[in-house]
């Protein structure tokens, strides 16, 4: 059962947030984070973005994936309209920083990424979004406009006690390194995600 085990301000270049750290344990080095707007109003629906970890796209700003941008952009967003990103500790779709290195080389050697991750032997996503939900009914949200484009978080929700009031969409223009990325991402993972020149009416 997860608990809050810290909480504090923190002033980032997109506004002050109050960041919430949530595990069993007050040793967990790795605690999944809730980071939460100031101007937040709980009383109605709250805008919510599940991001999992990517250190590479994240910190390392790799251009493979679009990670970065978009907990940029949902830093953004929830800061200018209130609501909570659930930062979740599961690295490269949950198989670890050392797997995904490994992926990466297999997707030199022409693998996709689903490929790569079954060649592995590793599930193509092993994600669990459960503590997600954990989370936010620990925050007493009851309500959500959810930031994805992922159909198996919005089934996440609409499966559990959390109501969805509307999907919010979170894309990110494709570069050359990221389009073959974006691909499987909606063929096979049927991420609702439009064709660059369509999307200049998707929220950011």
């Amino acid at each position: 059962m997860l608990t809050i085990q810290a909480e504090a301000n923190v002033p980032t270049e997109y506004g002050n947030f109050r960041m919430i750290a949530f595990s069993e344990s007050a040793t967990d080095w790795m605690p999944h984070m809730a980071i939460v707007a100031e101007n937040t109003d709980f009383s109605t629906a709250v805008n919510i973005r599940f991001h999992s970890e990517c250190i590479t796209g994240e910190v390392f700003h790799s251009k493979k994936c679009e990670c970065g941008q978009q907990l940029d952009a949902a830093m953004k967003y929830i800061h200018d309209n209130g609501g909570i990103i659930i930062y979740l500790r599961q690295e490269g779709r949950n198989i670890g920083i050392i797997n995904k290195l490994k992926a990466y080389s297999l997707q030199e050697k022409g693998f996709d990424t689903v490929q790569a991750n079954l060649e592995l032997g590793l599930p193509a996503d092993d994600r669990n979004f459960s503590a997600a939900i954990e989370i936010l009914n620990l925050l007493n949200v009851t309500e959500i406009n959810l930031l994805t484009n992922n159909p198996e978080k919005v089934k996440i929700v609409e499966s559990s006690n959390i109501k969805l009031n509307k999907r919010i969409p979170l894309q990110i223009n494709s570069t050359l390194e990221s389009k073959d990325y974006l691909k499987v991402k909606k063929d096979y993972f049927g991420h609702f995600l439009e064709d660059d020149d369509d999307i200049k009416n998707v929220t950011l």
